[in-house]
């Protein structure tokens, strides 16, 4: 199965071709990710006929009366953001089993529904495929020259340097991926935003787990989260940073990773050469770097000024385009720390054969690139490779300049030169 023709406008998302496979493969797709990233106008792709659950009542009214006829039309039959009417999910299902055949609905679903048992009862039906906001390269402001498949196989990595300057990254991160804001103005985009994690705070965050949730401590928590984003911060730092017990940090995390607006990096196990321990802590970092910009109101004069705290916003940027990237190629993301602090920002490896990338994130800098090309040189000596394997690529990606090789073996590319 292959999309339709295009919407005029439309910029084509690297989850197509997930989503292309699973249609033919299973009865439903469900695409997954947070709202206002794209997941509908991409599902319209591939859809021939749609009913919009979040468009008005009558639709869900509808439903009520006639699930069947609902659910009827030409396929794949696109349910956008089905998780808001219960009984969809069954009666979509019970729709797949009758009719036996591939590609018949597209769900979108911008949170995971709190009945999980319901939600994981699709197997063998249902593929789920997981959406982001838009990374540089879907934005066209990548060059393309790095793609991570050629990592993967050792390909020497070599860029131009790019057209965009370090202030244009400040804004690039302030406006995020969002294919709505992406061409606003940061300020405008960022007034968006701010207002896109007020709603999530009175509203989003009740609704998914069905229980009152006091507004001012999601917003609390979020400014937290912002300050300590592409860290391992855990539950503990959390709740003091935010003034709020654990059991509530808890809960609030868990529903903004269900609205698809936090995520986890979970910390890579290899086998060690040495009995040095393992941290297992996952390191955490907003679905889109602009939400902890917005989470703290700072726009670009800001974060240029407040260098160091900008580091950890571009990792979550290099972090968002990486797990998209890694996804595409049929791998899984993951960091890496040790007990004595040797650490990998980011461990890319293919769940087929176990190929591996090491990499570490810099705004940029010769001594910066020195530092983190020795950590990851240091990294690859701790790492058992007649278990794992040697690493396919040490990797470090920086904000702006040429991507080159060194004399170490280490790589460098500019995160505006990668790719899938």
């Amino acid at each position: 199965m292959s999309a339709v023709t295009p919407t005029p406008g439309y910029q084509s998302r690297i989850a197509e071709s997930a989503i292309d496979t699973a249609l033919s493969a299973v009865g439903a797709v469900v695409i997954e990710g947070p709202r206002a990233c794209g997941k509908t106008w991409t599902a319209r792709q591939f859809a021939r006929s749609e009913v919009l659950f979040d468009g008005s009542d009558e639709q869900r009214m509808a439903f009520a009366v006639d699930p069947a006829r609902t659910l009827d039309g030409d396929v794949p039959r696109l349910l956008d953001e089905w998780h808001l009417v219960p009984g969809v999910w069954n009666a979509m299902r019970r729709a797949c089993d009758d009719r036996r055949d591939k590609g018949i609905f597209l769900l979108t679903g911008s949170a995971i529904p709190p009945d999980d048992i319901t939600r994981h009862s699709g197997a063998g039906r249902v593929r789920r495929v997981r959406m982001r906001t838009m990374t540089l390269a879907e934005s066209g402001r990548s060059t393309c020259e790095v793609p991570l498949s050629a990592l993967l196989t050792g390909h020497e990595v070599s860029a131009t340097k790019p057209d965009i300057p370090f202030e244009e990254i400040v804004e690039i991160a302030v406006n995020g991926g969002w294919p709505g804001l992406i061409d606003l103005p940061p300020a405008a985009a960022q007034e968006n935003l701010v207002a896109y994690l007020d709603e999530i705070a009175r509203t989003d965050v009740a609704l998914v787990d069905r229980a009152h949730r006091d507004p001012r401590g999601v917003s609390t928590l979020m400014r937290s989260f912002a300050r300590n984003v592409s860290t391992e911060a855990g539950m503990s730092t959390l709740a003091r940073d935010a003034d709020l017990d654990r059991t509530t940090v808890k809960a609030y995390l868990e529903a903004l990773e269900r609205l698809f607006v936090a995520e986890r990096v979970p910390a890579w196990q290899p086998r060690l050469r040495s009995r040095v321990p393992l941290r297992q802590a996952p390191k955490r970092v907003f679905v889109d770097p602009s939400l902890a910009a917005a989470a703290l109101e700072a726009g670009p004069d800001r974060l240029r000024n407040e260098v160091g705290y900008f580091g950890c916003i571009f990792e979550n940027l290099v972090m968002r385009d990486l797990m998209v990237y890694a996804e595409a190629n049929g791998c899984g993301s993951h960091h890496y720390r040790d007990k004595t602090g040797l650490e990998a920002d980011a461990i890319i490896q293919r769940r087929s054969d176990g190929a591996w990338i090491a990499v570490e994130v810099r705004l940029g800098g010769a001594e910066a690139v020195d530092a983190a090309a020795a950590s990851l040189k240091r990294v690859e000596a701790a790492v058992d490779t007649s278990f794992v394997g040697p690493p396919a690529k040490l990797l470090v990606i920086t904000s702006t300049g040429y991507g080159y090789e060194r004399p170490d073996g280490v790589s460098v590319a500019p995160v505006t030169s990668l790719a899938p």
